[in-house]
């Protein structure tokens, strides 16, 4: 009989801190940090938390980081955890806070790459709860290519009042329905205390749900990741089995751009419009894609929206929320009506270490005669809801989310608010009226700079019941939350030149989602004119962060990543 062959040792990057007499002095401080001499043999597994006590969708985060760390101890590994960032959108949305949303993303990126790196992991397990944790933590995972598993915090549960179920989407509505004296101050009042009734993120297919469910297909969760509820055992032996599944991808030496390709996120794009899911899965998506080596554009959006139905009714324009989906079988029974319909490709690798077709074989369908998911035969609509709009009020293109949707084509005067702040002001003071195309620029990448949310905004003029009587475009970007005939990520945006920052109050602007147009009458030599006569704007910040944001972000068009110096002349 031949001798088994040698195995590959599982702790082969942590070795380069834990092994022989010249690392005595890394060994001594691994020692006060509760290593023993036994654990410098073992694979080291850094754990990332978005621990934090400044939102529901990440208060809970730090118990589910000890059930991973005892899924990890349990299977041989030595788990080491460690914090990374998190600020809340629900809580910053409307104020200039919200710019530092969306950078946020980037240092997640950079913070959980920089620890793992320096501390030489064999292995990552990263948990997030709110919007930009999960982008943030897949382009980590894809620069690090080390072994690694994604765990979502799980959905909040919906609060009730006065029979109905209710969420912060509610609330920010309620504002606008208070405006119109369509509601009293008391029930403002009962629909706030009543929205958010514990930890978890946003309930509805907002930003949150929607990228934890394209993690999910992208193969780098476990199967139900995404559905399990936040309070939930299921959620508890999630991340436990995550804290092992980890082990089992360093034997295999299965790493993120194994498991992740073109074809993942193809599939992560179709189930983002079956579900209606977020804008915001355009950038957060060609982030991800960058990270990862894969080529990904708006073009891919356009070509995977014209054969997908949307099939999930849930809200912001739909009925249910994440929580009801979960009851009927959650994610795992539409990946597998997808994969019957031919709408996503079942080959593609997982942090199983099986394919997604072998993942889903163990899952039920769909719960008979549930109400949130229809049959393909029955759809929402025929085509994705996510539409990529162009024109010369867009040459790169801009993104609207059509879903639920009776107007889709408004043409009408252009009123101009350079920031969110004008806009709000003017919708509270009735200076918005039906008909009207509402320009909010200034708000973009660069610009804002940090491309805020416009969910204040929307949603108060939702509450005011024009949210299909008015078109509202912006170079910024819309929560998860928002629905209405609103068009963001125009590109490009004001603060470089693009044209909508050339606009002029009384302008006729056309949106038109069906044929997928965004211009203004103008004709190509009067907006040269302008462009001729246009100054850049002075920067808004200084010499912090967010300056540094604008100096190195990309176009919306892009993903609105950071862009490396000289990287290009590199090339």
């Amino acid at each position: 009989m031949p001798a088994d062959k040698p195995q590959k040792p599982l702790n082969t990057r942590s070795r380069d801190i834990t092994q022989g007499p010249e690392r005595a002095p890394n060994r001594a401080m691994l020692r006060g940090a509760g290593l023993t001499t036994e654990d410098f043999g073992k694979p080291l597994i850094g754990i990332a938390s978005t621990w934090s006590e400044i939102t529901p969708c990440n208060i809970h985060i730090d118990g589910l980081a000890r059930s991973v760390k005892a899924g990890t101890k349990g299977a041989g590994g030595v788990p080491q955890t460690f914090g990374t960032i998190t600020v809340s959108d629900g809580i910053s949305m409307g104020t200039a806070g919200m710019r530092y949303s969306l950078p946020s993303r980037e240092i997640i990126a950079d913070s959980i790459e920089t620890v793992a790196g320096a501390q030489c992991f064999d292995g990552l397990v990263a948990i997030g709860g709110c919007d930009k944790n999960m982008p943030g933590c897949l382009m980590a995972m894809g620069r690090l290519n080390i072994p690694s598993v994604f765990v979502y915090g799980g959905s909040i549960k919906p609060g009730h009042y006065q029979d109905q179920d209710v969420d912060v989407v509610s609330v920010f509505e309620a504002v606008g329905q208070f405006n119109a004296q369509a509601i009293s101050e008391r029930t403002l009042h009962g629909i706030e205390c009543q929205a958010c009734p514990g930890p978890g993120s946003c309930g509805g297919m907002y930003t949150a749900n929607t990228m934890a469910s394209a993690i999910e297909v992208l193969g780098m969760s476990l199967p139900g990741s995404s559905s399990a509820p936040a309070e939930s055992a299921e959620k508890t032996r999630e991340c436990e089995a995550a804290g092992r599944a980890v082990l089992g991808l360093i034997e295999r030496g299965l790493k993120p751009r194994d498991i992740v390709t073109k074809t993942s996120f193809e599939n992560a794009i179709a189930l983002v419009m079956v579900l209606g899911g977020s804008t915001n899965a355009v950038l957060h998506l060609m982030a991800m894609a960058k990270a990862f080596g894969v080529k990904l554009s708006l073009e891919d959006f356009e070509r995977i929206g014209r054969r997908t139905p949307h099939l999930a009714d849930l809200k912001p324009s739909g009925r249910h929320v994440m929580y009801d989906l979960s009851k009927v079988g959650g994610v795992p029974a539409v990946l597998k009506l997808l994969l019957k319909e031919g709408l996503i490709r079942g080959e593609a690798l997982t942090v199983t270490g099986k394919s997604l077709e072998e993942n889903l074989a163990g899952f039920p369908d769909l719960t008979p005669g549930q109400k949130v998911i229809r049959d393909v035969s029955n759809p929402l609509r025929k085509y994705g809801p996510l539409v990529i709009l162009r024109g010369n009020l867009a040459p790169e293109g801009a993104v609207a989310k059509v879903s639920g949707l009776k107007v889709t084509r408004i043409i009408g005067p252009a009123r101009i608010f350079d920031g969110e702040e004008a806009a709000v002001k003017a919708a509270l003071a009735q200076k918005i009226k039906p008909g009207d195309v509402v320009v909010v620029r200034h708000e973009g990448p660069k610009g804002g700079p940090g491309m805020r949310e416009m969910l204040s905004l929307t949603a108060i003029l939702s509450g005011k019941g024009m949210g299909e009587a008015v078109g509202l475009i912006t170079d910024g970007r819309f929560s998860g939350g928002t629905h209405g005939l609103v068009v963001g990520h125009v590109a490009p945006e004001a603060a470089v030149g693009g044209p909508i920052g050339l606009l002029k109050n009384g302008d006729l602007v056309t949106i038109d989602a069906e044929k997928k147009e965004l211009k203004v009458q103008l004709s190509r030599k009067e907006l040269s004119k302008r462009k001729s006569a246009w100054n850049a704007p002075r920067p808004k910040t200084g010499d912090g962060w967010l300056a540094r944001y604008a100096a190195l972000v990309s176009s919306a068009s892009e993903g609105a990543i950071l862009k490396t110096p000289g990287a290009e002349r590199k090339k």
